[in-house]
């Protein structure tokens, strides 16, 4: 279940929220005037999340070469990494 807290909150207990964050690997989702404003974690979850994406980006990547026929036999590949380390 998600944290939701107003930005008064943010305000007058930063020390919790912040506590919350490093405790948990989730956002506290902090809203403005009653409406959702801002997502609030801890540079740790921030790291992972964003590492993730990274991740993400680089099999669909890989994924897409292979649909689109970009690739070749393994053997192929280990023999040319094995030629360029040898240099």
């Amino acid at each position: 279940m998600p944290v939701i807290k107003s930005s008064a909150d943010l305000r007058n207990n930063y020390n919790e929220i912040s506590t919350f964050c490093h405790t948990y690997p989730e956002p506290v989702f902090i809203t403005k005037n009653g409406k959702g404003d801002l997502a609030v974690m801890s540079i740790e979850a921030y790291e992972e999340l964003t590492s993730r994406f990274e991740l993400y980006g680089q099999i669909k990547e890989g994924l897409n070469d292979i649909e689109e026929g970009y690739t070749r036999p393994f053997s192929e590949a280990i023999s040319d990494i094995r030629k360029n380390r040898n240099r």
